[in-house]
């Protein structure tokens, strides 16, 4: 049936706000690259040849087809041809100007998409849905191991891929809620950055973070005041990457600790500046761990073994290590070597290795020396034997050149102990 002017004028009022609004969310819901959704409605009165009523004229633009799908399609031809003459030319522009949005009943009405409600994460779902949807594994609300978290946890997950252990973590329980409670981006990537530009490699970030796992709790301001305060000593910044892997915790002190710690060693032992930085760089656990170890081996080397200071300053800057070691290791080389070698304290000065190495190699070479009658550990005498050697070298190198005998000779001789 044909609308008359007086109609179409009514429906062109009620509905110009609510056909603005809905080309509005067609733009937002279809709209395709390279397709323009317009809204714009153009009215403009015409008055026929016939002049029996007023005709009125519709702009259409890039969405005419969905102009076209709201009219009735029992319209007769006469009428169609009558509202297609009196149309701006903008409709007669090629067809390839005008693109139809995909997926749009024909049947569908601007005023039917109005009534069209938002999607809601609360609008039920039929059973056939509900059967489709596949849930996670739930969250478990407490574990003995942090395996059960790695699948839920961005942050465990590149943590693994970064080589940490967290088996190893995991025995430590503030330790393993302290992770979960992390965001990699927020809270790990800038430590990440800082321990990189510091000059630990991305093999050595795993293990780094292993031993260290409260690093992530620390201020990162903090960190670089303590780097600073390192490069103000002179320390080099690879001497400092150097420090830090050998010693995870390093950074974790205060600059007050570190600065007692350096002096401490520097007037306790009555080493120079410099001494005093190579010492700490060769073994930087003298910064971290406790001084009561190297507070006993002072009176060891002072009052049992008997050392001299400047002996004791000789023997540390080459073995750093005696200064933490087992006191009970210490004196019974010590012993062995000075009492049943009959080695002199300014030999054993000389060569401090010894303390550096086990018991029963010292006991089994020079027992194999004196059975072939080699054992001469005067520098002064013929068929002299360095105990640099003696407890270093090989035992192919030891029989041959030192012994003169075979290595089976010497397996042979091991076996009558």
């Amino acid at each position: 049936m044909a609308l008359s002017a007086q109609q179409i004028s009514r429906w062109l009022n009620s509905s110009k706000l609510s056909s603005f609004m809905t080309a509005l969310q067609l733009r937002k819901r279809f709209q395709r690259p390279g397709t323009t959704l317009s809204c714009g409605i153009f009215a403009q009165p015409h008055v026929s040849s016939e002049g029996c009523f007023l005709q009125w004229g519709f702009r259409t633009y890039r969405t005419s087809s969905l102009w076209n799908s709201s009219q009735s399609a029992d319209s007769s031809r006469q009428e169609i041809n009558c509202a297609q003459s009196t149309l701006l030319p903008s409709v007669n522009e090629p067809s390839q100007r005008t693109r139809k949005i995909p997926g749009l009943d024909s049947e569908l009405s601007l005023e039917g998409l109005d009534d069209v409600p938002p999607l809601s994460p609360l609008q039920p779902i039929s059973d056939e849905e509900a059967v489709q949807i596949i849930a996670g594994p739930p969250l478990p609300p407490s574990s003995v191991t942090l395996r059960d978290y790695v699948d839920h946890s961005e942050t465990l997950r590149k943590l693994v891929l970064l080589g940490v252990d967290l088996s190893k973590i995991e025995k430590h329980p503030d330790a393993a809620n302290l992770l979960l409670r992390l965001d990699f981006e927020r809270d790990i990537k800038q430590m990440l950055l800082f321990l990189k530009d510091l000059g630990i490699e991305d093999t050595q970030l795993g293990p780094f973070l292993t031993k260290n796992y409260a690093f992530f709790s620390e201020d990162l301001e903090n960190l670089k005041t303590r780097v600073a305060y390192l490069q103000s000593k002179n320390f080099s910044k690879a001497d400092i990457a150097q420090m830090v892997r050998n010693a995870p915790f390093l950074l974790s002190f205060s600059v007050e600790r570190l600065d007692n710690r350096l002096g401490f060693f520097q007037k306790e032992l009555e080493l120079s500046v410099k001494k005093t930085r190579d010492l700490v760089i060769r073994l930087p656990r003298l910064l971290t761990g406790s001084l009561e170890p190297v507070k006993e081996n002072m009176k060891v080397f002072r009052l049992e073994l008997g050392f001299q200071q400047n002996e004791i300053q000789h023997m540390i800057t080459k073995i750093p290590k005696m200064l933490t070691a087992n006191k009970r290791k210490l004196t019974e080389i010590f012993d062995y070597v000075h009492n049943v070698m009959c080695v002199p304290h300014h030999i054993i000065v000389r060569f401090p290795q010894v303390f550096n190495t086990r018991l029963f190699k010292v006991k089994e070479r020079h027992l194999f020396l004196a059975y072939l009658g080699r054992a001469q550990y005067d520098p002064t005498k013929p068929n002299y034997i360095s105990l640099d050697k003696l407890v270093s070298v090989p035992d192919g190198i030891f029989c041959e050149g030192m012994a003169k005998a075979s290595v089976r000779d010497f397996e042979k001789f091991l076996k009558t102990l």
